[in-house]
């Protein structure tokens, strides 16, 4: 326990008497988690992009005139037992028709035609939305079963096909793109972090030579750069969670704009101790792991 103390002791005291060297590889550590920060916010926009253009893609099945209601909602419990239907909306017949009206209330021609008709012309509907947009196919064939075709008016899945795959497509680019942009980032600042602990450490390197010479086992020697390490991680971990903050309170807005749905600052807020963790787990580890790399080479003489 007195040579456990000694090196944590000794990891403080070298963390704080090299001032400098500590405050510079704080900065470009911080930089390097500033990589995984940017790499995490990312990933809420592109999901927040995502989510707003499946929103977007929907099928609709309608049904012959005097459809009754309650072999609709059978046909919509029926999907829901579907493992890639997210969400079935059923609009009736006069829902249809109370949209059609708000929709076009400004032009009087078309509401005088409806005033003047005695039926009502607009059918009622099914809105499906999938869990993912490439399993449209498997719903609208089971909705081509020979059950429903008596009360299935259309499915208008064929004429929006075209679409539906080029949104397909751009989600599936967005994720592919998104998952390349994450590794390379993370190797990048993986090397970042590595290439700071391995200088600092060189720069030590009479010291850990001084300390081997004397007698000093390895790890008596390699401990107090660990913590050392560690205490990089800590102190540059918060350094960017304070560095960030402004930062996305200042970009929120905008980014709101360009990807609906996302809300930057209120999921830093909400999620502030957990981003706070990710990055304190990162910055510690690479710290570690680069000091225990970096002075191997050191501690053979």
């Amino acid at each position: 326990m007195l040579t456990v103390r000694r090196i944590i002791k000794a990891g403080f005291q070298d963390f704080w008497r090299n001032g400098w060297l500590s405050a510079a590889t704080v900065s470009v550590m911080a930089l390097a988690l500033s990589m995984v920060m940017g790499l995490l916010l990312l990933s809420v926009l592109t999901e927040a992009l995502i989510t707003n253009l499946e929103n977007k893609i929907d099928v609709a099945v309608y049904f012959n005139p005097g459809t009754e209601e309650t072999d609709v909602l059978k046909i919509k419990n029926d999907l829901f037992s579907l493992p890639e239907v997210k969400n079935v909306a059923y609009v009736s017949e006069e829902d249809a028709l109370a949209r059609f009206k708000e929709r076009h209330k400004d032009d009087p021609i078309i509401s005088q035609a409806l005033d003047e008709l005695d039926v009502n012309p607009l059918e009622a509907s099914l809105n499906i939305k999938v869990k993912d947009t490439a399993q449209f196919p498997a719903v609208v064939s089971f909705l081509e079963r020979s059950e429903y075709q008596a009360i299935v008016s259309k499915v208008n899945y064929y004429e929006n096909k075209d679409v539906i795959m080029r949104l397909t497509a751009a989600i599936s680019a967005i994720r592919k793109g998104g998952a390349a942009l994450s590794i390379i980032l993370g190797v990048i600042a993986g090397l970042v972090a590595f290439n700071t602990i391995r200088i600092t450490i060189y720069t030590l390197k009479d010291e850990i030579g001084i300390m081997k010479l004397v007698g000093a086992t390895n790890w008596f020697v390699r401990g107090p750069f660990l913590i050392a390490g560690a205490l990089y991680g800590v102190v540059a971990s918060l350094v960017t969670m304070f560095v960030f903050y402004p930062l996305v309170f200042a970009l929120s807005p905008a980014m709101s704009r360009f990807f609906p749905g996302a809300d930057l600052l209120v999921y830093f807020q909400h999620n502030f101790l957990a981003l706070w963790l990710i990055l304190l787990s990162v910055g510690v580890v690479l710290s570690v792991a680069g000091s225990v790399i970096a002075i191997g080479k050191y501690l053979k003489i």
